[in-house]
């Protein structure tokens, strides 16, 4: 290993992979899951010196084992239950359910088999590690750094100014440029503004005392695929009936794109809007999702005012601010966003393609995001799918 350790800490992760995992713990330990990395870039080309440090970084992460006080900074969380933590004390990350890979064109092919309550820890790990291995050894560095600091002068500046007025979460671990920028970027918008309200970064909320923020991800909904019992197109509901039953209304921001937000929204009753304090938008047209949202409210009669609407994805300030000063006197609105530099991120992914040896997916409100090993599989979603939607009453 040439560089730096790139994870030190096993909360040097996205909060919902503790909140997802902790409902698994509890409900769903017979699962086992297969993720796939995916580089959607047509032009990045690995190296093999990426690839055996890529490696190296792995290695080391499965070395890593949660230490006591950060047990009990866990434990602090308010919804994260003491049997959760105690089963954490003993997990650690197993080398053997990873295994990296590079093909003679330079292509990187990273496949987690295993027990989902562990191989889906590790998706966020791998994703810091391939990012500032990549961005390290292929760029110069400095003047990554410096570029991306200039980037983030001018947003404090323009937050302290008022030029943006919205509210904000970070959400730069899966597309930081290292740990160290990111630790830098949580810090600053810590002291120097108040438009941030938390990170989703464990560690990083427990180093600066910040709100940790997260709820779920699309791989949380593509899981029930896998359960045999359970109709492809009622995912939505056996999520949102697990995650309520194991949260009871607190970590309420359910997620509604991963198997189409119009589906999503058959099972958006109004148990579970008044059960669920927003929504988040992940794809699509955001414009156009929002305004579905308040709609959706409205028929049940509930205020939107009194519901959040979160948007996440492939925000830059400027739309976020467009965003709120069009759903501002409507409702709740936040945003999750990421710092940026000179060079584009890498557009790379680490999705749930099996659960118990079944094919599973996302069917993203954005054509083209859908990620699937199996395309018949996909196919018979589709149509499952369409089928629940021309059948039941909107």
């Amino acid at each position: 290993m040439k560089l730096e350790p790139i994870v030190v800490s096993l909360l040097d992760t996205d909060l919902y992979k503790f909140n997802m995992d902790q409902v698994i713990f509890h409900k769903h330990t017979d699962l086992c899951g297969q993720y796939y990395f995916k580089c959607r870039n047509k032009d990045v080309v690995f190296t093999r010196e990426m690839f055996e440090e890529i490696n190296a970084q792995v290695d080391h992460l499965c070395s890593l084992n949660f230490t006591k006080a950060e047990l009990d900074y866990l434990r602090s969380i308010r919804f994260i239950k003491d049997d959760y933590v105690e089963f954490l004390r003993l997990w650690r990350p197993i080398r053997d359910y990873v295994n990296v890979s590079l093909s003679d064109e330079g292509e990187l092919e990273i496949v987690v088999d295993g027990p989902l309550f562990s191989a889906m820890q590790f998706e966020i790990f791998l994703l810091e590690i391939v990012n500032e291995v990549y961005f390290r050894l292929s760029y110069d560095y400095g003047e990554l750094l410096k570029s991306a600091e200039t980037k983030l002068d001018e947003k404090i500046e323009a937050l302290n100014s008022g030029k943006y007025a919205f509210k904000f979460a970070e959400f730069g671990c899966r597309r930081r440029l290292s740990r160290e920028w990111q630790d830098t970027v949580v810090r600053r918008l810590a002291r120097e503004n108040k438009s941030c309200v938390g990170t989703s970064n464990v560690y990083l909320a427990m180093k600066y005392n910040l709100t940790p923020i997260g709820t779920y991800a699309h791989e949380f909904v593509q899981m029930y695929q896998g359960i045999d019992e359970i109709p492809l197109a009622f995912t939505n509901h056996y999520a949102m009936e697990d995650w309520y039953s194991e949260y009871q209304g607190d970590n309420g921001t359910a997620l509604s794109d991963t198997i189409t937000t119009d589906l999503f929204l058959l099972d958006f009753n109004r148990s579970m809007v008044n059960n669920y304090s927003g929504v988040r938008h992940d794809s699509g047209d955001p414009f156009e999702w929002g305004e579905k949202i308040i709609r959706h409210y409205e028929s049940f009669g509930v205020d939107p005012k009194s519901k959040l609407l979160l948007f996440s994805d492939s925000l830059d300030f400027d739309k976020a601010q467009s965003l709120f000063e069009h759903f501002k006197d409507r409702a709740k609105v936040s945003f999750g966003i990421t710092n940026d530099t000179d060079k584009d991120a890498l557009n790379i992914v680490i999705k749930l393609q099996y659960v118990n040896g079944r094919p599973v997916a996302k069917l993203s409100d954005t054509p083209g995001k859908a990620m699937c090993r199996d395309e018949s599989y996909l196919e018979y979603l589709k149509r499952s799918v369409d089928f629940r939607l021309n059948r039941e009453p909107k």
